[in-house]
């Protein structure tokens, strides 16, 4: 209901504990609960002393958790009471979960009273966010919340593995191949040890890497010559390029190899790719192509790339899922 006159002020009101006076001192130490406590000042009390109010200020002045009386108390003197107002005007730390919603001021919490850790403190995820979590963005400055499938675009590639390779390491493998994207695509570049060899994939079904009836065709140019050239072959991989690859410091080969429906049981699994590189003569070339293997139909779970002798130097590899629009 509301209050006729002045609302009343609420303060930090607490009754000391009983002071025991001692002849001839006129010096005490107020406690709550045997805790030291320190009045806002002598106007902030309530002191009384043989039945009588004392003056905050003449009759008594407070120092700290000490109270001094003006005089020195003798042994009939009586402190009757102590009572500690708080500070009237400000009523300090309120108690732990009592600000309610109602009490906070609109607009009241502003940036500065968050916290660095507000977003960093939270659990992350460790996937794509699904279509009905939210974001929070700013709308003209009104902050409003919109579903993540109203922001995710239509198709794109989602990276699932990367690999850096930087020391001899024979083959790099690719292990999340399902039914999650119709199309996946490796693409990486690569030095090899070896002079003149093959960039190549393979690929995982049932319970091992097939190592034969792979077959390819490829169209190639090399640069300077006006060669145009086809290539084509059955071994224990898909080939990648007509030229053997270069080994020395200037030379390697970059490809995108695509890999499409690779979890279905009716059909041969397909790969096209694209790239670039050096042949162990210096030359640079671009290729393209693609290949399958005739021997299963099987889904296929892991892919790997290699060269078909030797290892890899060196190389950079990304793989992506191909996500529909």
């Amino acid at each position: 209901m509301a209050y006729i006159g002045k609302e009343p002020v609420v303060g930090n009101f607490q009754v000391c504990d009983a002071i025991t006076v001692v002849n001839g001192q006129a010096a005490y130490s107020l406690t709550v609960g045997s805790a030291a406590v320190n009045p806002e000042s002598a106007n902030h009390m309530l002191v009384s002393l043989n039945g009588i109010l004392q003056k905050p200020g003449s009759s008594f002045t407070i120092s700290g958790s000490t109270i001094t009386f003006a005089s020195n108390l003798v042994t009939n003197d009586v402190i009757d009471f102590i009572q500690i107002l708080g500070n009237v005007l400000d009523l300090g730390q309120p108690s732990d979960d009592t600000v309610k919603t109602a009490s906070l001021q609109a607009n009241a919490v502003t940036a500065a009273k968050f916290n660095a850790d507000v977003i960093s403190g939270q659990t992350a995820l460790a996937a794509e966010p699904a279509d009905t979590d939210e974001f929070l963005v700013s709308d003209a400055g009104v902050l409003k919340r919109i579903d993540y499938s109203l922001i995710k675009g239509g198709g794109g590639l989602v990276l699932l593995q990367s690999t850096d390779i930087t020391s001899d390491t024979a083959e790099v493998e690719f292990t999340n191949l399902d039914s999650t994207y119709n199309k996946y695509l490796l693409s990486f570049s690569a030095h090899p040890v070896t002079d003149s060899v093959f960039p190549a994939i393979r690929f995982f079904t049932g319970s091992a890497y097939v190592t034969g009836n792979y077959t390819w065709g490829i169209q190639n140019y090399v640069a300077g010559s006006g060669e145009n050239s086809s290539d084509s072959g059955s071994a224990s991989y898909v080939r990648l390029s007509p030229n053997g690859i270069g080994n020395a410091n200037d030379e390697s080969c970059q490809f995108n190899v695509y890999i499409t429906e690779p979890s279905r049981t009716d059909n041969h699994k397909l790969v096209s790719f694209q790239g670039a590189g050096f042949d162990s003569s210096g030359n640079s070339f671009g290729t393209y192509g693609g290949g399958t293997n005739t021997s299963f139909t099987t889904a296929v779970t892991k892919i790997k790339f290699l060269f078909e002798s030797g290892n890899i130097g060196y190389g950079s590899f990304q793989f992506f899922g191909v996500a529909k629009a």
